[in-house]
């Protein structure tokens, strides 16, 4: 098991997205966006200058954070966006030596939602072209519990795995996303283990009729328990933190700019503590 984090919540450029996982002395980083820029998306010449700064700097980058399948898509929308990310991620992810790409599921549409039956088959239908891209990348699709058919309920998830019936499709457990959802934390995450590759690790707790974010551990997402099931079954993957504290980059929301940096510091520092105190009990 090994420690990474989505950095562009630690800042927006990938020199404070570097000097934050060096600080904390992780030897990955999980790139989401660079300036703005999602890493699957930007121009080439971007792409060459956020690769040399990261080799330069001797880090890993443990998964591309992709916006395949996101929350903001629906399912009725373009899908050769996503293609033409996924074509592109290919070869950048190999040039990184980076096995693992997030994907989600396409969320329902907001005025005029599908059957059931018939948004579970359009997901299915792309995930099947998407992992025989995966498959031909040499590259896996990391499906995350997040807004989206597959993000529904565990079975759903454990559907995606049996349609897909592909190494180049697992799955990726973000701790944080049960809560929202109204989920059972351990019950998900025990019943999807044996497909998982990836973890994400943010916390939330009820507060009213609010979800607040939490350090790891302080929240509702049983993530002292999940981290010591991963301890026990020697994991072999990485926990990537995403904080969602100071910032949401994801929807835009950006904290000022030291305030982001030392909020990620923090809670990269009170994980490795919480998996310390568990190696030792």
């Amino acid at each position: 098991m090994f420690y990474s984090g989505i950095s562009d919540e630690a800042g927006q450029s990938i020199e404070i997205q570097i000097k934050a996982h060096q600080e904390l002395g992780w030897s990955h980083l999980e790139i989401r966006n660079v300036d703005g820029e999602n890493l699957a998306l930007m121009s080439q010449e971007k792409f060459e200058q956020v690769y040399e700064k990261v080799m330069a700097a001797g880090l890993k980058v443990s998964c591309f954070a992709g916006c395949i399948g996101n929350w903001a898509k629906q399912i009725s929308g373009d899908f050769s966006s996503d293609i033409k990310e996924l074509k592109t991620a290919i070869p950048r992810m190999n040039r990184f030596g980076t096995r693992y790409i997030r994907v989600m599921y396409w969320p329902n549409d907001k005025q005029n939602p599908w059957c059931d039956a018939d948004w579970a088959r359009e997901v299915i239908r792309r995930l099947k072209e998407l992992t025989k891209m995966a498959e031909d990348g040499g590259i896996v699709l990391a499906h995350e519990n997040c807004s989206g058919w597959g993000g529904e309920s565990v079975e759903n998830s454990l559907r995606l795995v049996e349609e897909m019936n592909s190494p180049a499709f697992r799955l990726l457990y973000d701790t944080g996303n049960v809560i929202p959802h109204g989920q059972n934390p351990w019950e998900f995450y025990i019943r999807t283990r044996p497909y998982t590759v990836y973890v994400h690790v943010k916390d939330y707790r009820r507060q009213g009729d609010k979800f607040v974010a939490t350090f790891p551990g302080e929240g509702q997402g049983q993530v002292k328990e999940i981290l010591a099931d991963l301890l026990a079954s020697e994991f072999s993957g990485g926990i990537s933190i995403e904080p969602h504290l100071a910032s949401v980059v994801h929807e835009g929301k950006l904290g000022e700019k030291e305030l982001a940096y030392q909020t990620y510091i923090t809670y990269g520092r009170k994980l490795m503590a919480l998996v310390e105190s568990l190696r030792k009990s």
